[in-house]
């Protein structure tokens, strides 16, 4: 029965990407939809790229031991920061000024926007490096669940799906990953909700389970009783970490802010907010939560011997032969679209921020596309070959290559991209600047760990930490630098004052409502 489900779900997928073909002829169709993708596609598609098994398996195993039930916090920061906020802040200037500049990717927004083909440059290759060890994550966290459930090899899981991912992105592009994206959010609302009840039924129920959790006392953590069932848990300071990576973080990640540039039109950013937060609410609150009981579980497995990715996995290995299969497809359908929209990022950006122009001149629409469909496929490759590596060495937990990458990468995009969307006054050596400063952070990070101050010795910590950081170098930076030159300022900024017809039946609710505030 497992495998029979599995089988019609990969069947779907790549008869939606055969289905897209004729959509993926040019670039502006394979990288971005034509720009014309609704809400509903669009909100999926941002949700099921911000969750994946490194959210379900890694993060939700890792926090839920280390601070009980609080890690619904973090869920909770998803759903409001990491996606309310940022649509709201990000999502219409973004569609706005990247039709006008005509870039289809975050480092050829940087270049148009600060006219810098260097900055571009810069970017894409911050992409590429930083993007790999996120990739190499989601094979790690889906083989758990793959080993536990058809007990079949992880080299065998990661060519799985690697080879579909890369049929139905190389087939279709944007588009059939949109569509997968939302039969994939569908999967996972619904199975999230049944997974959390199954396994809260297994021990007596919620205010059963949250009593037994309640009476876990662990002294190297806390000495406090009922610390793992309380609203903040063990550790506030270093959850506050973890909110501010997982939420705030995906403001400047390019797979991430990229959907803003496809959805269709500024009318469908107003109901893509609503949906895409009330996804988060759902699987990203209810990964944490689900992840928050993991201590009940205690008897089943040893995290010291078999490292926090374990513990979501075993905490499901006693369901039913259905709802393991739910699980299996849950996940797989979390990690299968992130990674569809990592490669998408990747492969995009080296062929048309890097290759083009820069060693290949005069590229035409046809070959772009054909060297992003080249390119899908090395990039799978590479972080399939690394995610191997990465299983044999030190390395071993989901959490440390995620917040390596995001921290990188959001730590680099999110001030000069946020403040480049609202402000003429940030300049290109500011942006160099956050590039630099993140990127060297997180690579001492990774080869000096033990000299950095104990708090920031933590990849998700330090992470959260640049992406703060960012915030002030930005502006302090642009503040003593030359900026773009004002015509050309002026010029860019004009496309938010640009007057649009709209239907009689729109026009008059506006000036309803309007009358309404003033009382007329």
């Amino acid at each position: 029965m497992k495998l029979v489900i599995l089988i019609l779900y990969f069947a779907v997928l790549i008869g939606i990407g055969l289905y897209c073909r004729k959509n993926a002829t040019d670039v502006n169709g394979f990288v971005l939809g034509g720009r014309s993708v609704g809400p509903w596609l669009t909100a999926f598609a941002y949700g099921t790229s911000y969750f994946s098994a490194v959210v379900f398996v890694g993060y939700a195993g890792q926090f839920g031991w280390k601070y009980g039930i609080a890690a619904t916090w973090a869920g909770i920061g998803n759903a409001l920061i990491g996606s309310l906020l940022a649509w709201a802040v990000l999502g219409r200037r973004t569609r706005i000024m990247t039709q006008h500049l005509d870039s289809a990717t975050m480092p050829q927004f940087f270049g148009k926007r600060f006219e810098s083909p260097a900055l571009k440059i810069g970017a894409s290759v911050i992409i590429f490096i930083f993007l790999i060890p996120y990739t190499a994550s989601l094979y790690n966290g889906l083989s758990r669940l793959f080993k536990m459930a058809f007990h079949i090899d992880y080299s065998v899981c990661i060519v799985i799906m690697a080879i579909l991912t890369a049929i139905y992105v190389i087939a279709g592009g944007y588009m059939a990953t949109a569509i997968n994206d939302f039969i994939q959010g569908i999967i996972m609302l619904f199975g999230i909700v049944i997974i959390i009840a199954a396994v809260l039924a297994g021990k007596g129920g919620f205010m059963e389970a949250l009593n037994g959790l309640a009476k876990i006392n662990d002294p190297a953590t806390s000495d406090a009783p009922g610390i793992f069932a309380s609203f903040f848990g063990p550790d506030p300071l270093n959850l506050l970490f973890v909110v501010i990576l997982t939420s705030l973080g995906t403001w400047g990640l390019p797979q991430m802010v990229q959907k803003f540039y496809a959805i269709t039109d500024e009318s469908a950013i107003k109901k893509g907010t609503i949906i895409s937060t009330l996804f988060a609410m759902v699987v990203a609150g209810g990964s944490y939560f689900l992840g928050g009981f993991g201590r009940l579980f205690s008897e089943q497995v040893n995290v010291e011997r078999d490292g926090f990715d374990a513990i979501i996995p075993t905490m499901l290995s006693n369901l039913s032969p259905i709802l393991i299969a739910l699980v299996v497809i849950l996940v797989l359908s979390a990690s299968m679209s992130t990674l569809s929209s990592l490669v998408i990022a990747s492969s995009s950006t080296l062929t048309i921020d890097f290759l083009k122009d820069n060693f290949i001149k005069n590229m035409s629409e046809k070959k772009q596309v054909l060297y992003i469909r080249i390119l899908i496929v090395v990039f799978i490759a590479v972080s399939a070959i690394l995610a191997l590596i990465q299983y044999k060495s030190a390395v071993t937990f989901i959490a440390q290559l995620m917040g390596v990458s995001w921290g990188a990468l959001a730590g680099s995009f999110l001030a000069p991209f946020m403040y480049s969307l609202y402000s003429k006054k940030v300049s290109k050596a500011s942006c160099w600047a956050c590039f630099i400063f993140s990127s060297a952070l997180m690579l001492l990070n990774i080869f000096f760990r033990a000299s950095f101050p104990v708090i920031l010795q933590s990849p998700i910590n330090c992470g959260a930490f640049a992406m703060l950081a960012g915030l002030i170098i930005v502006p302090v930076i642009s503040f003593f630098t030359k900026k773009p030159e004002k015509t050309f300022l002026e010029e860019t900024f004009a496309c938010y004052d640009r007057e649009t017809t709209v239907p009689i039946s729109t026009a008059y609710s506006s000036i309803g409502s309007a009358r309404s505030k003033n009382g007329k």
